[in-house]
């Protein structure tokens, strides 16, 4: 499974272009696309913060697989196909692998002239930065407060 670790923050150039960071690629081309060829992102607002979340095609295919199991016509899988997938773009890489940010998602997260990508596992975000570090910030001091921990599986015995 890819995962998505660290912070990066890189420059959008005057035509809405940011470098999406190298971990963040080399971490994509890793997963396996069965009968795609598209080398990219999808992204879409993110519905609970000013960020746009980002990740591969094939993490779309388990949000798709997890929404499949709600029934077809309620107003929990109306509103959550419509806040994800209805919103979601495919962003491809250009040849410097960077990708175009839509002025849709630039607007919702108050992007100007840097982007910070934040790793969270199996997906990323990207931020205007200094709302990122806000959001760090708060994020920390909700858990300290909440003392929330993180229990392990037990190791499988293949290094996880």
């Amino acid at each position: 499974m890819a995962v998505f670790i660290g912070t990066f923050e890189n420059k959008v150039d005057l035509k809405g272009r940011v470098s999406v960071p190298a971990q963040f690629r080399q971490t994509l081309a890793g997963q396996s696309f069965p009968n795609q060829s598209f080398q990219g992102i999808v992204a879409f607002r993110s519905y609970r913060a000013a960020a746009i979340e980002a990740c591969g095609i094939d993490f779309m295919e388990r949000l798709n697989d997890g929404i499949s199991t709600m029934d077809l016509f309620s107003d929990a899988h109306d509103d959550l196909a419509a806040t994800i997938f209805a919103d979601s773009q495919q962003l491809s890489f250009d040849g410097d692998g960077r990708i175009m940010l839509p002025a849709l998602l630039v607007e919702h997260a108050g992007i100007t002239e840097r982007a910070a990508f934040v790793g969270k596992g199996s997906i990323f975000q990207i931020w205007e930065p200094a709302a990122l570090e806000a959001h760090m910030d708060e994020a920390r001091a909700r858990a300290r407060s909440q003392g929330l921990t993180l229990p392990l599986r037990p190791n499988d015995g293949g290094g996880r």
